[in-house]
């Protein structure tokens, strides 16, 4: 007990986190148009190899809600087949990246960014799973899925089995909001698993007409990319789906890992190297064909609250989830597919942030602005492309703000008329620059005082001294240029 100090709190903590895991890992493998057992898969190596490794002692590794769209749509246009290539490729560079120190970067990437790809995550993810929960099949596009959602309800209405199943998922949701208001003692059971235990046991004793889980056993669903899939992986489409989840599951997993830090007192994160135990993990899913895998703060936050004190929880969970799947595969086959959508649904509505958005619009409209347009882009077109729009508002953002300019003129009357910059001289604040350089008087000398400048650019520097020898075209003097010393 020396050797291990607080193995009983890791114990008890493992077998709290493996039992809000199985029911997610699950749910996003089917959601995500994988075998269940993928799920569990990811699950097992987030938490054995992932686990063993150093970066964040307490954060808890698996596959991901907010991974969801973005391998569903892989597996779509790819094919599974080839989601292990993209999975083993992600791997190798999150190694790259956290062997070259560029995990601590991911935390200068936008809030409003991030959180703007969550909301769009799960707005997406709601829209699709809300057809799981009617028995019938989603649409490609994120638009689709939406405009196509008041058809899909009003059809459902006159099927038995789809109101069947509408009422499970539904009762599945209603689990999981109720949950965490019941006594602490009924609480010791994650709300996650007391949603689907009771979900199951209702479609059994009421003999439900709803689809259930397809059981191929852990053996079967394993399928490690071959040759020919490598051969095929050099298109233009695969290698941005392998950045996409490349940035994204790099993203979320650290700042994951920032908000796990802020609920417990223990070791803080180093990043670089979580990112290399991301990259390992990766790297042994994607040999395996299995899931993507992210660090999930679900998990990460029930392993803190169960009072887990080492990495020796997750580690165990992942043991845990490797004896369910080896000894009890069969239990999948009775699991109801309403119940896993009614809990990606509360999973994804809880992946927007009404309350930031809020926040962010009465004191930081910009960000807000961000924020909404990142979402709105990942479902209006795609995860990459909406993520890389966020990136450049962000970024235009960034510069319009530092690039603060002020124009101070002095005119006496007589003499010269003496113009003052001070600040940031940027091309995007170049048109006010001219117009107000191009309001002074044509008839008279000036003189340019640049000193005052911290920054000025090669766009600025050309258009002044265009500017300058257009006024001293007009007869004046030469216009007199101070620069900075």
């Amino acid at each position: 007990m020396t050797r291990f100090p607080h193995l009983k709190e890791d114990f008890t903590a493992s077998l709290v986190v493996f039992l809000v895991a199985l029911p997610l890992c699950v749910g996003v493998a089917v959601a995500s148009g994988a075998p269940a057992e993928l799920g569990l898969v990811t699950g097992i190596v987030g938490g054995i190899v992932t686990g063993l490794m150093r970066g964040s002692s307490l954060q808890v590794s698996g596959p991901a809600a907010g991974l969801t769209v973005l391998v569903f749509e892989a597996v779509q246009e790819f094919g599974l087949p080839a989601l292990g290539v993209i999975v083993l490729a992600t791997g190798v560079l999150q190694i790259a990246m956290g062997a070259l120190k560029l995990g601590r970067w991911f935390r200068a990437i936008s809030v409003s960014v991030v959180e703007g790809m969550l909301a769009g995550i799960g707005l997406v993810l709601i829209a699709g799973q809300l057809y799981s929960l009617v028995g019938t099949k989603a649409p490609a596009s994120g638009l689709e899925k939406i405009a196509g959602l008041p058809a899909a309800l009003v059809d459902a209405f006159g099927s038995t089995a789809a109101l069947a199943s509408l009422a499970l998922g539904a009762g599945t949701v209603v689990v999981l909001v109720v949950w965490k208001r019941l006594p602490a003692k009924v609480r010791t059971v994650p709300g996650q698993l007391a949603a689907v235990g009771l979900a199951t046991l209702a479609a059994l004793v009421l003999d439900l007409p709803v689809a259930t889980v397809e059981v191929r056993g852990l053996l079967g669903s394993i399928q490690p990319p071959s040759l020919d899939t490598f051969g095929g992986a050099a298109g233009l489409g695969l290698l941005g789906t392998i950045v996409a989840f490349t940035l994204i599951a790099s993203a979320e997993s650290l700042f994951s890992a920032a908000a796990v830090d802020r609920l417990h007192d223990g070791p803080r994160t180093e990043y670089d190297r979580e990112l290399l135990a991301q990259g390992a993990g990766n790297t042994v899913c994607g040999v395996l064909g299995a899931l993507p895998m992210t660090a999930v703060i679900v998990r990460s936050a029930a392993n803190v609250q169960a009072g887990a004190r080492t990495k020796a929880s997750r580690v165990l969970h992942g043991v845990w989830l490797l004896l369910f799947a080896a000894l009890l595969p069969n239990v999948l086959a009775y699991i109801p597919i309403p119940a896993l959508a009614g809990i990606l649904v509360h999973a994804g509505a809880k992946l927007i942030p009404v309350r930031s958005i809020v926040s962010l619009w009465r004191d930081h409209r910009g960000e807000a602005l961000i924020l909404v347009v990142t979402a709105v882009s990942i479902v209006a077109v795609s995860m990459f492309e909406g993520v890389l729009i966020g990136l450049a508002l962000a970024v235009v953002k960034t510069a319009w703000e530092a690039s603060h300019i002020r124009m101070e003129v002095v005119d006496k009357g007589a003499g010269p008329v003496q113009a003052c910059l001070s600040g940031n001289a940027t091309f995007l604040r170049l048109p006010k620059i001219l117009d107000s350089l191009e309001a002074l008087p044509q008839d008279r000398p000036v003189e340019l005082d640049l000193s005052g400048l911290h920054h000025l650019d090669h766009a600025c520097r050309t258009a002044l001294e265009n500017w300058a020898a257009r006024h001293s075209d007009a007869g004046t003097e030469p216009v007199r240029v101070t620069m900075a010393a």
